[in-house]
């Protein structure tokens, strides 16, 4: 797990650099808060430009946010993910934030416990099946 979050924190630091807002202070989460988190969903970090946090996906409809960049971290369950493509019957659901049935000729993504993904500011991204195991489970760091 410690080779996983020092995979996504290199990935973060070059988006960092680039990212309007930028947190200025160092933020330390136990394990305890961080597992408890995870089990309900939730922040575990929230601060100027970048928000952590623990959640768990359910196939439902994609969605676009024209500012955010994600870093996904997936620590257990399986999904086909999809990123890029047209939004299919979009809705604008709050400023800046996109939701649509599905998503018409992205890229499909086997995504599993290990894995990192990164969606750009301004990409369609969809958990379009998550069948084989109910549920993923992952960290996500949303940098604005």
């Amino acid at each position: 797990m410690k080779y996983l979050m020092a995979i996504a924190a290199s990935f973060a630091a070059g988006v960092l650099v680039t990212a309007a807002g930028v947190p200025m202070k160092v933020h330390y989460v136990g394990h305890d808060q961080v597992s408890s988190t995870m089990v309900k969903g939730g922040q575990i970090i929230g601060d100027n430009g970048l928000i952590v946090l623990a959640n768990r996906a359910v196939q439902r409809g994609a969605e676009l946010h024209e500012k955010t960049n994600h870093i996904f971290i997936i620590v257990d369950g399986e999904a086909t993910f999809v990123t890029g493509g047209t939004l299919t019957n979009p809705k604008v659901t709050a400023p800046g934030q996109t939701r649509a049935d599905g998503i018409e000729g992205g890229q499909s993504h086997h995504l599993s416990k290990g894995d990192v993904i990164t969606i750009p500011a301004n990409t369609p991204h969809w958990w379009k099946d998550t069948s084989k195991t109910g549920s993923v489970g992952y960290y996500a760091v949303n940098i604005e």
